[in-house]
């Protein structure tokens, strides 16, 4: 059975990338007007340096009444896993369940091209990600 390619998925995407020093505030307006879940935080050099999901916002919000001011540098999850886009879709979902996280940035060369989301996927996916986690349950 073939997958498909994380390069097929996100091709014509334009994925929201703030700097470090937006805020948070400012991502989730940017979340909320273009009606996703996360948004990639980048240094000057254009490199990863974080993902800012929903997840964050209730958290920095919970934490600190003034939260919405708070640069995505404080408020991002630094460093996150990520997938390369010749990867597959078997293998973003692998990692996403492993990980425990709805969102997976795609990376190439270091260079942002994407990020994928359990929404990207389809039912095929998901059953053959249910088969294999059966087998290696029946496995250990």
């Amino acid at each position: 059975m073939s997958t498909r390619s994380i390069a097929f998925i996100v091709k014509d995407q334009s994925p929201e990338i703030l700097g470090p020093e937006d805020t948070v505030r400012r991502a989730c307006q940017r979340m909320w007007e273009r009606r996703i879940g996360a948004v990639l935080v980048v240094d000057g050099k254009g490199v990863l340096a974080g993902i800012f999901t929903g997840r964050d916002a209730v958290r920095m919000l919970a934490e600190d009444s003034t939260g919405a001011d708070t640069p995505l540098s404080r408020a991002m999850t630094p460093h996150p896993a990520t997938i390369e886009p010749q990867r597959t879709a078997i293998d973003a979902l692998r990692a996403m369940s492993d990980g425990g996280y709805r969102h997976l940035p795609v990376v190439d060369g270091g260079k942002v091209v994407g990020i994928v989301s359990r929404g990207d996927f389809n039912g095929v996916e998901f059953e053959r990600l249910s088969d294999e986690t059966s087998l290696w349950e029946c496995i250990s």
